[in-house]
């Protein structure tokens, strides 16, 4: 089985530390810990999603957290900047088409040695440069 960990944008790190970072400090200073701690969670939150987005092949099957999608069902490969709500933390993704209106948008860290695993297994993978 190989292993592909999602790509982060540093930009989106500093957007959402500045996001959450900032009612965090003024609750602190305003002495409201509750809003700084529902904030602070949410930050572990991001964290810990930021450290287990992981893309796995295996001899058949693409898992994407426990989601399998059989590589013989992906049609194509795109790239893409699409912001939509993805299991990807960077916006330099890609779209993995399969089944027959089936979509799901991801950012692999090794983005060309993901499809060329792909690709092994699935020839007929249309990829769009």
């Amino acid at each position: 089985m190989k292993v592909f960990k999602s790509k982060i944008d540093w930009w989106l790190v500093v957007l959402v530390l500045v996001i959450f970072g900032y009612p965090i400090i003024d609750g602190i200073l305003s002495k409201e810990y509750v809003l700084s701690l529902v904030f602070g969670l949410i930050l572990v939150v991001f964290y810990f999603l930021s450290k287990t987005i992981r893309y796995k092949i295996d001899s058949e099957n693409l898992i994407i957290w426990n989601t399998k999608i059989s590589i013989h069902s992906i049609r194509k490969i795109y790239r893409t900047n699409n912001p939509l709500s993805s299991p990807a933390l960077s916006l330099d993704r890609i779209a993995v088409v399969y089944n027959t209106y089936d979509e799901v948008l991801i950012s692999p860290r090794e983005r060309e040695e993901f499809i060329q695993e792909l690709l092994k297994i699935n020839p007929n993978i249309e990829v769009v440069t």
